[in-house]
Formats: C-alpha cells, structure tokens, sequence
C-alpha cells in the first residue's frame, strides 16, 4: 500500500504531447501539480504544467534535478530509454513500474509475455535476418506483417508481405532492426479495453470501444462496441488479467481483435491511450484522472458510463474544419495546442454524445 499524495503534491509526467496535456489538466482538477520533462521546445503539455523542464533523455544532471522536484514520475509514452529510468527510480517512484514497460517496448517480449498469460495472440516469429525471415515465414504463412520489435507506432516501422516476392523490400524497410513477424489475423473489428489498476490492487475497466484505422493511424472510436455480452465480459477480464500480472498501477490500453474464434490480443500500451479519449465525455471520471487517482495513490474513481459517444480524431488538416465543428451540437472539441500541421499530425479529437444509455 502507498499513501495518498495530498493536494499540492506533484507529479512528474516523462513526455510532454497530447497525452500528457491532458494528464496535467485532469491533475489540476484534482488539486495536483504537474512537473514535465521533454526534449522538445515548447511541447503541448508545457501550455497547462505547472513547469516544463526541456532536455534529452540523455542529460543525467536535467534528469536529476526534475526527480528531485516531483513526488512521483509516470509517463505518456512508452519509449523511455532504460538509462533515465535507471536515473529517475533513484529520486521518486515511477509507476507503472519498469516491468510494464520492459514487456511493452519490445513486440515479441509482449507477445510471448501473453502467451505465457495463456491469451491468444497472432501467430509471430523473431525475425533478426532473412533466413529467419523466411523460416518464419513457411511457418506462419502469408500474407504476414513485418514490423520494428522497438519503436513502432502509428503504423510506422511495418511492412505488409503479401506474397514471398515482398520479403526482400520488407526486410529492407526495417533498416537493420530486430523484427517480428506476425500472421494476418481474420477479424471482424478491433475492439480496447481502458483498464485502470490502483496501487491497493483495485481492478476497473471501462467498457469496451470499437476501432477503425485507416493509414496505420486511429481514426475513430465508437461506444458501445458490437460486442456480445459474453465477448464484452471476456474483454474486460482479459485486461483485468494483464493488470494483475504485471502488478500494475495506472491506465492500460489493452486492444483486441474479435474473430469466429474468440478474442485475440493485438498489443497493449502502459499508458492512457487515443481509444479511451470517448471517456472525457462519456464517464464521471475518465482515464486521465483515473490515471492521476491511480498513480498518486487515490482510490479508482467511478468509471461506469453514462452515454453513447463517438469519439473522431482531428488529423492533420482535419484540424481546418474547426469552424465547423465548433458551430456543430453536441460536438466537444479537444485541441492539442499544435501550431504546425502535418499530414498524419494529431492534432485534436471531437466526441460526440450520440446517445444517453447507462451501461450494464
């Protein structure tokens, strides 16, 4: 058990984008300050912490004197390098612990991690050449994925091998880096699951949200998901399993693929995640204060939804139809404080109630 961080208290926050933006904002709710660090210049964050520290991860002396400003540290993005982590753990508790993250960071130490929890995963294979490529390959058959066992998100660091003349140009595309490769998987939808864990074990989950992607990228997440009451029930005890295993403490976005066959995990991210952004306006208390509760020690707030919301992401030039959307009822807009636009760019999200039904 850990105490209770008291108001005024403040959190660290390692990454400064929209995730962390909108983790300060749910911490000054609750009477919490926010300290973040990022080596970017003027990142969104900085525009609501209460103090921005900009410097590598690399900069020990930068890293030390944030540990020593904060009462606890977590993290908006899981590519921490492992050396500042080494660092910070000396000055204030990071939560989610490093197991969470060490599993998270690398695809096939996460795919193997769930196996071993006896869940479904695609079919995968460590790919480190091209003999191991083709073996894997014959094994798991084609058309497959290849991707990054590091660094990968937004569908970045993959490539589709649609037939053995692919092979060659996909193995290319990972530049040298340890890969991983993965069996399609014959899906109807994706599906998340928004688990939070608190530091006295407590398990809660949100209902489950269904996804669709285009380009690698979220574009929309849509509650309640079509999903039968057993598939909505197994979901959530899937997440509820992964937390437990990982002796978990925050939010965890765990993503599933719903098959004939049952549900199949697709990944996990130790973090508040882009498909739990419908619970701003759909539940008392969303994933981000749900985060900030779980990591300062609070007890988990209630989660249980109250309305139907689809939530649509603002990409790129999405973002200039905002005179639009801000004549639209019923639309609540959130902006990321991104000044440059870039195609694939997050820019902001819009929810929309589409319906009052408390959930069962």
């Amino acid at each position: 058990m850990i105490d209770m961080l008291p108001t005024g208290a403040t959190i660290g926050i390692l990454g400064g984008g929209q995730l962390g933006r909108m983790l300060a904002v749910a911490a000054a709710r609750l009477g919490l300050r926010t300290h973040v660090f990022d080596p970017a210049a003027n990142p969104p964050a900085g525009d609501v912490a209460h103090a921005t520290t900009t410097a590598p991860y690399e900069d020990e002396t930068a890293l030390r004197t944030f540990g020593a400003t904060v009462d606890v540290i977590t993290f908006e993005f899981e590519n921490i390098p492992t050396a500042a982590l080494d660092v910070l753990e000396t000055c204030a508790p990071v939560r989610p612990g490093r197991n969470a993250l060490r599993v998270s960071q690398d695809r096939l130490t996460e795919k193997a991690f769930l196996a071993d929890l006896g869940l479904r995963t695609a079919p995968f294979a460590a790919v480190d050449d091209e003999v191991d490529l083709a073996e894997a390959a014959a094994e798991i058959g084609l058309p497959a994925i290849l991707k990054t066992r590091r660094f990968g998100y937004d569908g970045k660091g993959q490539a589709r091998i649609m037939a053995a003349e692919d092979a060659d140009q996909a193995f290319a595309d990972m530049a040298g880096a340890p890969a991983i490769l993965e069996g399609f998987v014959d899906f109807s939808h994706e599906v998340s699951v928004i688990g939070a864990r608190s530091a006295a074990g407590d398990v809660a989950c949100y209902d489950p949200g269904e996804n669709e992607h285009a380009g690698g990228i979220l574009r929309t997440t849509t509650v309640p998901a079509r999903l039968t009451g057993a598939q909505r029930t197994d979901a959530v005890l899937v997440a509820a399993q992964i937390l437990n295993k990982l002796d978990y403490i925050g939010v965890m976005g765990v993503e599933l693929f719903v098959t004939d066959a049952g549900l199949l995990v697709n990944e996990i991210a130790p973090r508040v995640h882009n498909s739990g952004h419908w619970t701003q306006q759909g539940c008392s208390v969303d994933q981000f204060e749900q985060h900030i509760r779980a990591v300062a020690g609070w007890p988990l707030g209630d989660g249980t939804r109250y309305a139907d919301v689809a939530m649509e992401n603002l990409i790129g030039e999405d973002v200039y139809r905002l005179p639009d959307l801000a004549a639209e009822s019923g639309a609540s807009i959130h902006l990321y404080g991104k000044s440059e636009v870039r195609a694939g760019r997050k820019m902001g999200h819009v929810n929309r109630v589409t319906g009052g039904t408390r959930s069962t």
